[in-house]
């Protein structure tokens, strides 16, 4: 079994995370499971230091973005261990506490990731400091974000939204949100563009919270944009319709986003498979790794194969990560972490709490809850069916309109 070192530079900032999940997050897990839409107000502190991780330049445990600059390119070569990695080390640790608190932190939403890692820096300036969700699916556009019919039409100095958004994770507790919407929808997918609309805006409207299977912790709002004016400055990107890049540009977000949904999904596996191996080793089961599977008690070989699924999870997520961090071209490597880690924790979760029988089952133990959390880690940031779309495309050389 291969077992990588993570890099001694991320020694703090591991130790730092697991701290938090174990001293703060775990603790109240399932508290805020059951108080649904109620804010962990225990979470204020941590997300200060979030910030001060974030602002260092070596990355968090939450949804940071890491810029990429022209002289990028010309950086000597050889290995660089940055900030996507420290972000998904961190990521993981915290998660091993709890998903739901992490989509929770002030300032630490996807919508943050977008603009740390677009933004300009007259935007990054303004909006840096805001805690932002990021709205891209609607009513009738789910994982084909090329299909949004949001509309930004310009008008003098601004452009007007009008459409609605669902399933916004962190909607209404979030100071703004990126909203992807389309400038001409006859000209498809390279029309598409994301704002950042600040709350407050006229025309901006949190209609109502969803009740979720899992993650409980975290809102999820359904928004309305009606006749909403947003500032032309308020932009990501270029307004220019390209019809080779302006998709592209906006999809960029989720070679960042999508490793850091992975990282999510290890560290909750980390946790199911931890609490799982303490409940077979009260039980007397003993996992052997010097032994095959087959030779051992049916539960031992079952969570052996559970543990390797995991680890081919974990180092498919590092590997995302670091190629962005050298600046290789991540997408492929960023949706098949996705795809293997979204599906793996839900096989996990669930087998442990089969594992575990009946106390599985129950609030004694959080197997369950963990169970409920994972699914949407298959969901979100790219269905299962889409990251499987994406990475055929990009292994064969077929674009979206060859391969559907």
């Amino acid at each position: 079994m291969i077992n990588l070192e993570p890099p001694k530079k991320a020694g703090a900032l591991i130790n730092q995370a697991y701290q938090a999940a174990s001293q703060v997050l775990r603790p109240i897990s399932r508290k805020y499971d059951r108080a649904e839409h109620e804010y962990p107000k225990e979470l204020d502190m941590f997300a200060a230091v979030l910030d001060g991780l974030n602002s260092s330049g070596e990355g968090g445990a939450g949804a940071a973005g890491v810029r990429r600059s022209e002289d990028d390119g010309k950086k000597k070569s050889g290995n660089r261990n940055g900030g996507n990695l420290s972000t998904v080390l961190g990521t993981i640790e915290m998660c091993w506490g709890d998903v739901a608190l992490l989509l929770s932190m002030p300032r630490q939403g996807l919508g943050n990731a977008a603009i740390a890692s677009v933004a300009n820096e007259e935007q990054l300036a303004r909006f840096g400091k805001l805690w932002a969700a990021m709205a891209i699916t609607e009513p009738d556009c789910g994982s084909d974000s090329a299909a949004i019919t949001t509309t930004a039409v310009e008008d003098g100095d601004s452009y007007v939204l009008n459409g609605e958004k669902i399933f916004v994770t962190s909607g209404q507790r979030a100071d703004a949100v990126v909203v992807w919407a389309t400038l001409d929808k006859s000209a498809g997918r390279a029309a598409i563009k994301s704002f950042v609309v600040e709350k407050g805006t006229p025309g901006f409207e949190v209609v109502r919270l969803e009740h979720k299977l899992g993650i409980r912790a975290s809102d999820t709002a359904v928004l309305r944009f009606d006749n909403c004016r947003v500032p032309k400055e308020n932009l990501l990107g270029s307004p220019e319709v390209d019809t080779k890049k302006g998709f592209a540009g906006v999809m960029q977000t989720f070679d960042n986003t999508r490793p850091l949904v992975a990282a999510m999904a290890v560290g909750l596996a980390r946790a199911a498979l931890e609490e799982t191996a303490r409940i077979l080793s009260e039980a007397g089961v003993v996992v052997d790794y010097d032994k095959p599977a087959n030779t051992q008690h049916a539960a031992a070989a079952a969570y052996l194969e559970l543990e390797a699924d995991y680890e081919a999870a974990y180092l498919l997520t590092l590997e995302s990560a670091w190629m962005a961090d050298n600046r290789k071209p991540n997408s492929l490597q960023a949706s098949m972490a996705k795809a293997k880690a979204g599906r793996s924790v839900v096989d996990i979760t669930l087998k442990c709490v089969e594992l575990a029988g009946a106390f599985g089952y129950t609030e004694e133990s959080l197997l369950e809850k963990w169970a409920r959390d994972s699914k949407i880690l298959d969901i979100f940031e790219g269905t299962q069916q889409i990251q499987q779309l994406i990475v055929a495309r990009r292994i064969l050389g077929k674009t979206s309109a060859e391969l559907k």
